[in-house]
């Protein structure tokens, strides 16, 4: 797309037609102006005419008078014809101006590409309007389709239907949630994924990624729910079968989005293994995974404590329940609630003790559950109420006594020193209603109201009761007193509602035993857990693990395939596991029921619930290669070789993929998991829909204008509160909307974002820098290929022929460095260092460098050195194009298919190329260093003449400190002049001074390093006094930041990535030079004042 430089346009907006100076007149307008104005003396006058009375007889003027007009007229004549001059000088710009002028005026069409779909791109000339510069829409159009339809992103076995001899490399990814959009998480771990698999298939393994969704029970069911109720209905209104049946329309829709997003990403995904978790194989798996462990003792039947979302009305883990911490009286906004309601208050009531006038007191955080309390507890050695203990309280609302007990759980300190207890609602009450027998009572509804067993207060809100109870037992006078409680509160991570603690029967899974394999598999080595911090997190969940409630009441996700065995004449409860029989169908049940129940009479009733997704997706890295059939893609790709997620999910997911897999196939499902760090907004904010802070990878690849972001905001389940905070954030984060970064640019900066330390802070004006690396590469490619000759072929393998002068040797020992500097990083997974060492390579060695002094040898060196240089420009730029593959496909694969090809090479796409490697013929340390030292000299000159030189010539001095380094000096003195000038400045003459020269006088000192300084002469070109005041203002601001940046190191020594730290010692490095040179200039210049004063 062309920019049209007048419009200055928003972004996102469409650019308008150019405007600028209005169009000159006519030749017929001017004349008609003129005649007008003599015709008129009151309106316009023509040129050198006065408005004045036409009738007025002219004035006889004197000699003087005459004499006097005619110089006036001679001198305006003059000013006139040097008017003329310079209009016409401007009217006629220069060729470099007029095509700038042309190509801003320059309007073009949206671009679409020529393409048919699925074919190679028709690439077209570097010179064509679209081409001229870098765009992403244009660079990435046409190539996914064409690697699709090749068949690139399928494993490549070996003719014997084996993996290459290199082995595999397989990811399985880790299924997005069917219910929406893609967000930068999702980016971000699709990314690095790709990056390996891409990295991996270029290396020559046979690699396959893997592809699918998550079919999102919960948050698949409430989003589907939510837009029933707009409609009036509920699931309940359209039966289970065409409630699911409204689910899998909506799934259909959202898939198609995502897969688009990560095609959209390059994600090299093998399309034809694509999974769905409730596909006809992966159903299976669950199904047979279910009845095995039933069978086998793991899943069993009972009535236990669960955590209940009644926003949701279902049961949901442990893992889906966030702590909220108060330090006392809080008042909180809960789902449901027009007001808020108060928590952090402990409540302290009496209950009457039965058959006496006496009291006991009790506190409690949720006063509504007393409705629901059957015991009284109090500790056996506290004096205050030894004489209770086996006595009864009595209700004051419900005809009911509670036993007061003696137990050691009692913290006679805490409060009162009487616990009440109500087995069916706290998990503490809940074992000691088990060890002294206690009634459980269930006090509440699934959508949380006071049920049956609440009395009087049936049909009230669970938070509205608690302030009825509250004035009625003031009524009684049995209210004592409220006061301040620190205290956690149980929140939906998904709603945000209190999480309630209910009685349920419901399946479970029992963990321990599972644990501990898992646990030894990460402990030898089976199974490497990277960062560190996460695998010591995963220890400590893994330690104390707690059996796993797998029961949901859901009907989007897999049915349970239990049975429950009604008897005839027997009275059951179907929280004993007895009475169930897990099995594939119906028919199968009643067989395995007349096994179990030989000779009874007995109907069967399925489990309604549905299983946690988390159990379905647990078997997701095998399930998605054919297990439990023994295919071909399970035997040749199991185990996996790394699972690459957010450490959010550790607990949620990987933990029982290692748990499952050891269980089920007796192997690790993965060898390696590397656990990425979350993305935050700019505020450093968690990411949420709520916030409105979540970002569209799309969005970023395309831009998006700020009234279409809002506009989307309007599209979600959010309440209007949440929209109107949602909307204000957007305006601060995205004044001017998102700008089109292209996938590429999106895809490197999340690579360089991942170090391996804390979570990332999304800035958009990151990824839109990396655009212009991106720029930064298509140009130096033209430029490369505008220096080839159209007969142009490369050698038949890139290396040295012997011939390569000194900067050539330099930047191919640069390359070299840099593919093994990256190969080492990728397989240490130090992303941000394998990004940082490319642009390193690419930015300041390749553009900056090599190729800025390249130019010099291609326009007048002698044919072999041309040449020479141009079959290094060549190596260069190609081994430079495939490091970056894995992190920019569309932009390396748009510019290396327009790189002519060497002899006999007819590989058909940069993607399987194959990747640089570490060759030990280019290593040259030694010209390596010659050539630092040179760029090191003139970029101290450059700098010293920036800040103290002016437009005459002057005398520059680089002085060597050892043999070596002064032969290579003198030698390259031409060099070093060349690359010195300084823009605006005057040149400079450079003398290089050996270790026995003196050191010169009167100069300002760069420190090139410890082998050379280089020194400008400065003396009588200088206030002395003012540049010594400022270079010791600057000195003292390098030595501050020193210091700040050695305080910085300590805090990130425990906490950040090496490629982290190795950039920010970098930066300490720079700043003690800094400090130095102004150092020894101040010398010199306090060396100059001595001199003046004599």
């Amino acid at each position: 797309m062309a920019y049209n430089a007048a419009s200055h346009n928003l972004t996102g907006e469409p650019t308008g037609p150019v405007t600028g100076q209005p169009p000159s007149l006519s030749n017929e307008t001017t004349s008609a102006l003129i005649g007008s104005s003599e015709c008129d003396p009151m309106g316009q006058n023509a040129p050198g005419r006065d408005g004045g009375d036409k009738n007025e007889g002219k004035k006889v003027k004197s000699e003087k008078e005459l004499e006097k007009e005619r110089q006036k007229a001679e001198k305006a004549k003059r000013f006139a014809e040097k008017q003329a001059k310079m209009q016409k000088t401007a009217a006629a710009p220069s060729k470099k101006e007029k095509k700038k002028v042309e190509s801003k005026e320059e309007v073009l069409p949206e671009y679409k590409d020529e393409t048919p779909k699925g074919q190679k791109k028709i690439l077209k000339s570097l010179d064509d309007p679209y081409n001229k510069a870098y765009n992403p829409k244009v660079v990435e159009s046409a190539w996914y389709d064409w690697w699709e339809a090749e068949g690139f992103f399928k494993p490549e076995f070996a003719p014997n239907g084996e993996v290459k001899e290199s082995g595999y490399f397989v990811i399985p990814i880790p299924p997005p949630n069917v219910t929406g959009s893609l967000h930068i998480g999702h980016a971000l771990a699709t990314t690095l994924q790709d990056t390996l698999i891409r990295w991996n298939r270029m290396k020559g393994l046979t690699t396959l990624f893997v592809p699918g969704c998550d079919h999102a029970g919960i948050a698949t069911q409430t989003v589907v729910e939510k837009r029933l109720k707009r409609e009036g209905k509920t699931r309940h209104d359209l039966g289970r079968s065409a409630f699911i049946q409204r689910v899998q329309e909506w799934k259909g829709e959202y898939h198609a989005r995502i897969t688009n997003s990560l095609k959209r990403m390059g994600g090299s995904f093998d399309w034809t293994r694509e999974a769905f978790t409730m596909d006809e194989n992966l159903s299976k798996a669950v199904m047979q995974t279910f009845i095995q462990l039933h069978e086998e003792g793991y899943i069993y039947r009972a009535n236990k404590l669960v955590n209940w979302c009644t926003q949701l009305s279902t049961s949901i883990s442990n893992l889906e329940v966030d702590e909220k911490e108060l330090k006392g009286r809080t008042l909180l906004d809960v789902p449901g609630y027009e007001r808020k309601v108060e928590f952090g208050i402990l409540t302290h009531f009496k209950y009457p003790i039965d058959g006496s006038e006496e009291t006991i007191e009790v506190a409690t955080t949720r006063v509504e559950t007393m409705l629901g309390d059957s015991g009284i507890a109090v500790h056996p050695t506290d004096k205050r109420y030894q004489h209770l203990i086996g006595k009864f309280a009595h209700h004051p609302f419900l005809d009911r006594l509670l036993p007061i007990f003696a137990d050691e759980y009692v913290d006679p300190e805490f409060g009162t020193g009487c616990v009440k207890i109500t087995p069916a609602h706290d998990p503490n009450d809940f074992a000691l209603g088990k060890k002294h027998n206690l009634e459980f009572i269930n006090i509440f509804t699934d959508d949380g109201f006071i049920n049956k067993n609440g009395g009087k207060f049936e049909g009230q809100k669970r938070f509205d009761v608690r302030y009825t109870l509250t004035k009625e037992l003031t009524d009684l006078g049995l209210f004592v007193k409220k006061e301040d409680n620190p205290m956690k509160i149980p929140i939906c991570s998904r709603t945000k509602d209190v999480i309630e603690p209910r009685l349920k029967p419901q399946w479970w899974m029992r963990m321990p035993e599972l644990a501990d394999a898992a646990m030894k598999a990460v402990r030898d080595g089976s199974i490497k857990i990277r960062p560190e911090q996460s695998e010591k997190d995963y220890f400590r969940w893994m330690e104390t693990i707690q059996d796993w409630c797998l029961s949901r009441q859901l009907w989007w996700g897999h049915q349970i395939p239990a049975y429950f065995v009604k008897v005839e004449g027997v009275a059951l409860d179907d929280a004993d596991n007895e009475y169930w029989i897990t099995a594939k169908s119906e028919e199968e049940a009643h067989e395995k029921a007349a096994q179990k129940f030989p000779g009874k009479n007995f109907t069967l009733e399925r489990d309604p619930d549905c299983l946690d997704t988390w159990f379905s997706s647990g078997l997701w890295p095998f399930s998605t290669l054919g297990w439990p059939s023994e295919t071909h893609d399970f035997k040749k790709f199991f185990p996996t070789s790394v699972l690459e997620t957010g450490w959010d999910i550790l607990f949620f997911w990987v933990a029982r993929m290692i748990m499952l897999s050891l269980k089920l196939t007796g192997k690790p499902p993965f060898t390696e998991v590397y656990c990425h760090s979350l993305v935050r907004d700019s505020e450093n904010r968690k990411m949420s829909k709520s916030l409105g802070n979540v970002i569209d990878p799309i969005d970023v690849m395309e831009g998006i204008q700020l009234e279409s972001l809002h506009q989307k905001l309007l599209e979600g389940n959010m309440d209007s509160k949440e929209v109107a905070n949602a909307t204000k954030y957007q305006k601060t984060a995205f004044p001017q909307g998102i700008p089109e970064c292209g996938a590429d640019a999106l895809r490197f900066s999340l690579v360089n974002y991942t170090t391996g330390g804390g979570d990332i802070a999304f800035d958009i004006k990151t990824m839109h820098a990396y655009r212009r690396f991106c720029n930064k590469i298509y140009q130096a490619t033209k430029y490369v290929l505008g220096n080839l000759a159209a007969d142009f072929t490369p050698q038949g393998k890139g290396g040295k022929t012997g011939k390569e002068s000194l900067p050539e040797r330099w930047i191919l020992h640069k390359l070299n460095i840099a593919t093994r500097d990256i190969n080492k990083a990728l397989t240490a997974r130090e992303f941000s260092r394998s990004t940082q060492t490319a642009y390193r390579y690419w930015y300041d060695e390749l553009c900056d460098v090599y190729i800025e002094n390249s130019k010099a040898i291609i326009q007048n060196g002698t044919k072999e050195e041309k040449r020479s240089a141009v079959d290094t420009l060549y190596t260069a730029l190609e081994g430079a194009l495939l490091l970056i593959h894995p992190f920019m496909p569309f932009l390396s694969e748009e510019l290396w298919q327009r790189l002519p090809r060497r002899p006999g090479d007819s590989t058909p796409s940069i993607m399987v190329a194959t990747y640089p490697q570490y060759d030990l013929e280019l290593e040259d340390p030694t010209s390596e260093a010659a050539y630092e030292l040179i760029l090191g000299c003139s970029k101290g000159i450059r700098s010293l003449i920036a800040e103290y030189g002016n437009k005459d010539e002057g005398k520059a001095f680089v002085k060597t400190f050892d043999d070596t380094s002064f032969e290579t000096a003198n030698r390259e003195v031409q060099s070093i002049q060349s690359l010195s000038k300084a823009p605006g400045k005057g040149a400079v003459t450079i003398k290089v001074l050996s270790k026995d020269e003196s050191t010169p006088t009167g100069c300002a000192v760069f420190n090139v390093s410890s082998s050379a300084a280089a020194y400008l002469e400065v003396k009588g070109r200088i206030d002395i006094e003012t540049e010594i005041k400022k270079a010791q203002g600057k000195m003292k601001k390098a030595a501050d930041s020193a210091v700040k940046q050695r305080k910085l190191l300590d805090e990130l020594a425990d906490k950040a990535g090496d490629a982290v730290i190795e950039v920010e010692k970098q930066r300490l490095t720079e700043f003690l030079a800094e400090q130095r040179n102004y150092e020894q200039s101040i010398e010199q210049f306090e060396q100059l004042k001595l001199e003046e004063k004599k």
